[in-house]
């Protein structure tokens, strides 16, 4: 299973590196490189997700974190390199994903235990 979560790290990872190389893939359409980063990460991303879920991460459980994760370091990422607005609700609705995803998650070690 550590392996499964292995794979669902490389999944967030390239997910969000792909995600980022979007906001220098607009504008002037002349930018081969950010779009062929946009679709190998996304490519990657998913292709590590399916081994995730081959080694043993439950599918809710491998998209909660996949999702929740890449949503967080995402919106991180743009108020570090991109100088986004980041609020204090925001920061809240982050720490809440955060929190979602972690009950997601000892709700499932719960059922396991059982």
């Amino acid at each position: 299973m550590i392996l499964g979560y292995l794979f669902l790290a490389g999944a967030i990872v390239t997910e969000v590196v792909a995600t980022t190389a979007l906001k220098f893939a607009t504008g002037d359409g002349n930018k081969v490189v950010p779009y062929i980063i946009v679709a190998v990460g996304y490519i990657a991303a998913f292709v590590l997700l399916s081994q995730s879920l081959q080694k043993g991460v439950p599918l809710g459980i491998a998209y909660a974190i996949w999702a929740g994760v890449g949503v967080v370091l995402v919106v991180v990422i743009s108020w570090l390199m991109f100088k986004e607005s980041l609020s204090w609700v925001q920061v809240i609705g982050m720490v809440l994903v955060i929190g979602g995803v972690a009950l997601l998650e000892l709700g499932a070690a719960n059922q396991h235990q059982q």
